[in-house]
């Protein structure tokens, strides 16, 4: 999967897919998101609906998981962005904007031509000027999201 707009620095790759289910877990973690089982982890490709990840190719030609999103959703109008991470060491350079883009994308690419995709995703603190500089707005007050806890 070529980068959107082709402005992902040297040495990464965007690939389409997701991560293994180490990978996913120690991603999660080391970015600041809320832990997760290996079973949990594990029904990441199943459970989603489109997936990418962003590799790093370092000097020992092991390519290093530095960031990741996906999409879940029924495939015609419902689309949620999740786990939406960038490795603490490979923040602020665009990165999460590639895969945003390269998700939103491929939504538009695939959803149903005749009606609009609904695009939703919860945006933690540092995350929100990343989602609004690609159009997401503030749902709330016409609506508010809401977790079962």
């Amino acid at each position: 999967m070529a980068s959107p707009d082709n402005s992902l620095p040297e040495g990464y790759k965007l690939q389409t897919g997701y991560p293994s289910t180490s990978q996913y877990i120690h991603l999660r973690s080391v970015a600041g998101l809320s832990a997760k089982t290996p079973s949990q982890a594990a029904a990441v490709p199943t459970g989603s609906w489109f997936g990418c990840y962003i590799t790093f190719e370092t000097t020992k030609d092991d390519p290093q998981l530095v960031g990741m999103g996906r999409v879940i959703g029924d495939g015609g109008w419902y689309f949620h962005i999740a786990d939406m991470a960038v490795h603490p060491d490979h923040q602020r350079k665009g990165l999460g904007d590639v895969i945003l883009k390269g998700l939103l994308q491929h939504i538009h690419r695939e959803a149903p031509a005749d009606g609009k995709p609904y695009i939703t995703l919860f945006a933690d603190e540092p995350g929100r000027r990343l989602y609004y500089k690609n159009g997401f707005v503030d749902a709330a007050p016409g609506q508010l999201g809401m977790a079962l806890k």
